[in-house]
């Protein structure tokens, strides 16, 4: 269904079921979906948090370091986890270049939009890491950032423990709808937890339409990849408009 997409994996999507760091058979289940839809042709970026080490505003609250050191710590915490899916993918066979918004030569390029492009074109799969490389910008808004540089089609957000954007907390609020459809004017309105308002605000701006779905289940990104209605779809463009554009482009 897409030439190029942004698969954004959170920082709590690595840790699985532990409460801390990277879960081994996560990571396996990741690269294993990802080379399944570059197999399809798709071409594949990723944007990956860092909360299962560290979240820069809550360092910031909870032990009163300053805030944009604590965004910092929380960039490299992103460069650790992406090694780690540079390399898991690496042994699923595929080709990767890891970019940094931070000048880390020894373990990943600098992120330049042209060689970025480059890479995507010749069949390597690309991971963002150190988000827009600012403090108090957070990697959603690098995830929305980078998809409108690289003219992806659309921004895929794959979640830890939930399929879609709600109305309320499920975990805590029984009976808490799913949405199946938004604009996102109604998500920004409504105050969804579908990303940050930055990053929502630069994708309404762009046209961007972002699939919130859950990581967990085998097949999952391939399915959303495949253009299958499975979590929450938010656009101002009709979901059966948009595929047929993406069918006639095919």
């Amino acid at each position: 269904m897409y030439r190029r997409i942004i698969l954004k994996l959170s920082g709590e999507a690595l840790k699985g079921p532990n409460d801390f760091g990277i879960d081994p058979a996560t990571l396996d289940l990741i690269a294993r979906q990802i080379r399944d839809v570059h197999a399809m042709g798709v071409e594949t970026a990723l944007v990956v948090g860092g909360g299962n080490f560290f979240r820069g505003a809550a360092i910031h609250e909870s032990l009163h370091i300053d805030r944009a050191t604590a965004d910092y710590a929380g960039m490299l915490a992103t460069v650790i986890n992406g090694m780690a899916l540079q390399d898991a993918l690496e042994r699923a066979g595929l080709e990767v270049r890891t970019m940094s918004a931070l000048q880390i030569t020894q373990v990943a390029e600098p992120y330049i939009r042209r060689r970025a492009l480059r890479h995507l074109e010749v069949g390597r799969v690309v991971i963002f890491v150190a988000g827009t490389g600012n403090p108090y910008m957070t990697t959603d808004t690098a995830a929305a950032l980078r998809a409108i540089e690289i003219g992806a089609d659309a921004l895929l957000m794959a979640k830890n423990n939930v399929d879609g954007v709600y109305d309320a907390d499920p975990a805590k609020v029984p009976g808490a709808r799913r949405f199946d459809w938004l604009t996102y004017r109604d998500a920004i309105a409504r105050g969804l937890r579908v990303m940050d308002s930055t990053a929502l605000s630069l994708c309404m701006e762009n046209a961007l339409p972002i699939i919130v779905f859950a990581l967990g289940e085998e097949g999952a990104i391939e399915r959303v990849a495949r253009g299958e209605p499975i979590g929450t779809w938010v656009s101002d463009l009709p979901r059966a408009e948009f595929a047929e554009i993406l069918r006639g482009r095919s």
